[in-house]
Order: structure tokens, then C-alpha cells, then sequence
């Protein structure tokens, strides 16, 4: 096995080997991460099979685990490919891919303004300051136009403030900015049919629609209920031993992205749901309501699954 180093230029790549090995099977492999897809599409073009493959299902020995190199991660890497011990994740289209960045574009902004009326409120706290019209999650039009007229008593403290409320109002406008592109996604034709289906269901707005359907890429493609709760992270982990099995929390494994909206959408459809509520009320006879919503939060997205590649549409009260 040869090992060398080069550019990082698909066309360098592609040169090299058509100079070496003329007329061979060109196969490659590497591991999915901040460089996502292009890469993979690139090489497919120059006729090269490239597989990307999750870091984790990569077979490793424990002396590759302790004496880490690029050199030897492309080895263990080579060898895996070669003798057939490693599976492609899927590769979604470039629109797709595109259009699950819009989705996750909302979700860091939105992860940033909690962080920036977080420091607003510890500014406040720090200095004593207490606004009559302050809610704790929402944060109305006159709590804004409130907290604009505070007063501190030095010009360094009013810009710490006011820099504090811009960069609260900038992103404030970002969200509303693309939650409108959401919507406009929404009525694309790619997805349409699929969010009408997804809204009939409790619990399922469009934003949580379009999230599934992005995330999720083409369904069909989960054969079963398990590979698909397996992609949410809703599979335990178990370590079975002779007679003795232990079953463990919910693996770390899955899209963080589709864990929490499924989660959060069971908990709201236990509320919209008889069926689904009298489920939960069966689980928590047994077993703590964290692991009893989990068991929901499958069972909702089974019926998802049915939904969407069944066609049909979802039936509230269905035990």
C-alpha cells in the first residue's frame, strides 16, 4: 500500500492517478465532516467511486485509536475500502443540501438570540434594573421599546446597552427574514405535497415539516421503523453478555437537529393526540415520563413515516 501526500485539488488527485495507473478502477473514500459533499460530487464526475463514510463505522484497531496520523487514518481507511467494511451515508441532492441549510441557518439564529436577551438580562441584573413589562420568554414590542429608555449613568454603560439591544433587534430581523424564506420554500413543488401532509398531523408546524423533510431527504430510503429512529437518535444503547443485557439512555448517535423537533413534538402531541395521550399514560405506569416520551416520540414517528410514504393522512385518536 503506497502512501503519499498531495494538495488538497481534485484535479490533482485525478491527474496523478490517470498518470500512474492508466485505464485502472479508481476507488476512494473519506470521512463526512466539515467539508460535506462537494468533493464526493467532484470525483464522481471525473469517473472516480467515492464513498463518504460516518467517522464512527469506520473499523479501527486500538493501536490506530493511540498513535493517530493522517497517514495512518488513510490506511485504515484504504484497507476498509478494500475489503468491503464500510457503507456510504447518504448524499443528498445539492438543492436538498442547500435548502437544509436554510433550516439550520434559522436554527443558529435563533440559538443566538436566546444567547443575546440572556446577556440583556444579566446586564440588567448586574446594574439592578427591573422593567414592569419583562415575561420571561416573550419579549413584546413595548418590553423593547421599555428597556430602549433606560438610563445608565456613564456613556460607556449606555453603549454597552444599546449594543446589546441592536444586535438583539438584527437578529430579530434575520429570524422573521427567513422564517418568510421557510414559508416560500414551503410552496416550492419538491416539497409541497409533503408539508400539506406533515401540518395535518398535531403537533407539526411548517418550520418542523420543513425540517423533517430536509433532514430526512427521500424516506423511502428507511426500510424500517429502527433505521429511521435510528437516524433520530431515538435507538438505546445495549451491551448484551451471555445472559445478562443492559439497556442503557438513548444513543449520542442520530441528527441532533431531528432529535429535539421530534421530541418536542411528542410532548405537544400528548396534548392534541387522545391516542397518542393514552399511550404515554400506559409507558408512565412503568417508567419515568423522559423515557415514556421517547417511546411516544417513536410511535409519532412511525406514523410519520406511514404518512408520508403511504400517502395518507394522519388520524388523531388512533390507539
Amino acid at each position: 500500500m503506497k502512501t503519499f501526500s498531495q494538495t488538497p485539488s481534485v484535479k490533482g488527485l485525478v491527474g496523478h492517478l490517470k498518470k500512474n495507473y492508466p485505464g485502472a478502477l479508481y476507488k476512494c473514500v473519506y470521512e463526512a465532516g466539515f467539508s460535506g459533499f462537494w468533493l464526493q460530487r467532484e470525483l464522481t464526475k471525473f469517473g472516480i467511486e467515492c464513498l463518504v463514510v460516518h467517522p464512527a463505522d469506520i473499523p479501527t484497531m486500538d493501536k490506530e485509536k493511540k498513535q493517530k496520523s493522517d497517514t495512518i487514518d488513510s490506511r485504515k481507511l484504504s484497507r476498509s475500502l478494500k475489503n468491503n467494511e464500510i457503507e456510504g451515508i447518504y448524499i443528498p441532492s445539492v438543492e436538498l443540501q442547500e435548502s437544509k441549510s436554510l433550516l439550520r441557518s434559522r436554527v443558529r439564529i435563533v440559538t443566538d438570540l436566546v444567547r443575546v436577551k440572556n446577556r440583556i438580562k444579566f446586564f440588567l441584573m448586574h446594574y439592578g434594573i427591573s422593567l414592569e413589562t419583562y415575561s420571561d420568554r416573550h419579549w413584546s414590542k413595548k418590553y423593547i421599546t421599555e428597556l430602549k429608555q433606560v438610563k445608565l449613568k456613564t456613556t460607556a454603560g449606555q453603549y454597552s446597552l444599546e449594543a446589546y439591544i441592536k444586535e438583539l433587534e438584527f437578529l430579530d430581523q434575520q429570524k422573521k427574514e427567513l422564517d418568510k424564506a421557510i414559508e416560500e420554500l414551503a410552496e416550492d413543488p419538491f416539497f409541497k405535497n409533503n408539508v400539506g401532509l406533515l401540518l395535518k398531523i398535531p403537533s407539526i408546524g411548517i418550520n418542523t415539516a420543513m425540517t423533517f423533510l430536509t433532514e430526512i431527504g427521500e424516506i423511502k430510503r428507511f426500510r424500517t421503523i429502527d433505521q429511521l429512529c435510528c437516524y433520530f437518535g431515538l435507538i438505546p444503547n445495549t451491551h448484551s453478555s451471555g445472559e445478562k443485557e443492559n439497556v442503557g439512555r438513548n444513543t449520542k448517535r442520530g441528527n441532533k437537529f431531528l432529535k429535539h423537533k421530534i421530541i418536542e413534538c411528542a410532548w405537544v402531541a400528548i396534548r392534541k393526540d387522545p391516542g397518542l395521550l393514552m399511550y404515554y399514560k400506559n409507558q408512565i405506569a412503568r417508567m419515568e415520563s423522559n423515557k415514556a416520551i421517547i417511546k411516544v416520540a417513536r410511535k409519532l414517528l412511525n406514523r410519520i413515516k406511514l404518512v408520508l410514504t403511504e400517502r395518507i393522512v394522519y388520524q388523531i385518536g388512533l390507539a
